[in-house]
């Protein structure tokens, strides 16, 4: 059976993962020669699924790191236990990583002020529970984190390390995302490590241990050209791509991995539309295409088998309408896609457009073997 045959008992919109693509992006990231002296801590935020979680990390226990503590309980729950919860902690939210910890999770938080250092001592010595944390550094600011060199490190520093809950610092080059191509990816990456390593060495100068030195996204480890300092590499959307990565060089089109099953459900053929069942409910919002070379509107649109038709793009969306164009000045023909035609949108961003559904549907690696269903889930 093809995949269109798999595909076409099913009813759209549903979220699809070719396996053969997803476990490709996942081998080459994990065999790049200048990853092989730290470790690679996956982001599991883009799947939020325990049956890709498991592809991803490299042993049982992880390593890997989350955004939200939904998807904590659930992965350690699957018994991956080697954490970092890689946005700054709320004092609100440490009794449910205390009861992490009291479980046997080794959970890292983060965070950037004194205020959460001396936040996290008291619930630690309240509850006689350590909770381990690192210092978010800011290497390019884009959103959180203290620049290296500010006093501030060092006085948070002191007091975590007081409490015996200083495990290091963490860096995220954000802006890498607009950033385009491989060389600038490079630099970007460069610039995480510095400020990462810099940040290392100035703890351990005032007599503060730094165990970990973390950097990463998926557009700086893609490109990394140096680990020295650092003990691990963090990504996470390349476990699926996206049109944004596409877009600034990170991978090409034919590496995504994930797409919405769509069905043709009408035409206006005097204004050159296409109508189809997936609208922003399903594909999301997100236009993080819309300010790169090519705007892919809300999403590349593909056949059945994947194959992209090349200017047809979803032009605009309603809840549950989504209405398909060429792009505008392109030469190409409308394809003739008759009402109950199966389509797939390649999305602009994974992790909004998996986050419609609550389940992936797999085409699997063995063309010989059915279509698998993996659950995935949602929530904070």
């Amino acid at each position: 059976m093809n995949t269109a045959e798999k595909l076409s008992a099913l009813s759209t919109p549903e979220l699809i993962i070719d396996e053969r693509k997803m476990m490709a992006n996942i081998v080459r990231m994990r065999s790049r020669p200048e990853l092989a002296k730290v470790s690679l801590r996956p982001h599991l935020k883009t799947a939020k699924s325990v049956e890709v979680a498991l592809r991803l990390i490299s042993t049982p226990k992880g390593p890997g790191t989350v955004s939200t503590l939904k998807e904590a309980e659930v992965y350690f729950e699957a018994g991956i236990s080697d954490l970092i919860y890689a946005v700054g902690i709320s004092p609100q939210k440490l009794p449910r990583v205390l009861a992490l910890h009291r479980a046997g999770c080794d959970l890292k938080v983060l965070l950037d002020t004194p205020e959460q250092a001396k936040a996290l001592i008291e619930a630690s010595k309240a509850h006689s529970s350590p909770i381990p944390a690192l210092i978010e550094i800011d290497s390019d600011g884009h959103r959180g984190g203290l620049e290296p060199g500010d006093p501030l490190l060092i006085e948070i520093g002191r007091i975590l390390h007081a409490g015996g809950l200083l495990r290091g610092v963490l860096t995220h080059a954000g802006d890498s995302y607009n950033a385009v191509g491989r060389e600038a990816h490079a630099q970007f990456a460069e610039k995480e490590r510095l400020a990462a390593v810099t940040t290392a060495q100035a703890l351990r100068s005032a007599g503060l241990p730094c165990p970990i030195v973390s950097a990463g996204s998926t557009p700086t480890a893609s490109a990394i050209r140096s680990t020295e300092g650092l003990t691990e590499v963090r990504a996470g959307v390349y476990v699926f791509f996206d049109l944004v990565m596409a877009g600034i060089g990170v991978c090409k089109m034919e590496d995504i991995a994930l797409s919405v099953l769509t069905t043709v459900i009408g035409h206006q053929r005097s204004r050159g539309w296409i109508l189809v069942d997936a609208g922003w409910m399903a594909l999301s919002r997100d236009r993080g295409t819309a300010r790169q070379a090519v705007d892919q509107g809300y999403g590349l649109v593909c056949d059945v088998d994947g194959k992209a038709f090349g200017d047809l793009i979803v032009n605009s969306v309603n809840q549950e309408h989504g209405i398909l164009s060429l792009r505008p000045g392109s030469k190409s023909s409308l394809p003739e896609l008759p009402v109950g035609t199966q389509l797939r949108i390649l999305p602009n961003h994974a992790c909004a457009t998996a986050a419609q559904f609550d389940s992936y549907f797999v085409i699997p690696e063995n063309a010989d073997a059915p279509l698998k269903t993996w659950p995935r889930f949602g929530g904070w």
